[in-house]
């Protein structure tokens, strides 16, 4: 029935804005764009970001991307040091990751195991 992921979508309230801060905070290039949507690429990965302009008031869908890397601390420290909402680096016993949140609120995760 399905053959992949093809994408995960989160809704931002400035498309320019979030697209700026993807790209400079993460490193993600715009492989397209759309009206009132941006589709991201992320690393080495095959499924993308797409950040689509919208209402975000209203946060009613609670899925959240999660980002693999096998440097998580390296990336932990980059992410505090750019002033950004993160939490503290968990490990669980088999996952060490850690949560921020982007301009508007939105949950992002990064992880890393063995």
């Amino acid at each position: 029935m399905f053959e992949r992921i093809d994408t995960i979508c989160i809704t931002v309230s400035n498309l320019k804005l979030s697209s700026d801060w993807y790209h400079n905070v993460l490193g993600f290039t715009v492989s397209f764009s759309g009206e009132g949507y941006q589709i991201l690429h992320v690393g080495k990965g095959s499924v993308p970001l797409t950040i689509e302009e919208g209402d975000t008031s209203r946060h009613t869908n609670h899925s959240y991307p999660i980002f693999f890397t096998t440097n998580i601390r390296d990336a932990y420290q980059t992410i505090s040091e750019k002033g950004i909402k993160v939490s503290e680096l968990q490990n669980d016993g088999k996952n060490i990751y850690f949560e921020f949140y982007d301009l508007d609120n939105n949950k992002l995760q990064v992880c890393y195991y063995e």
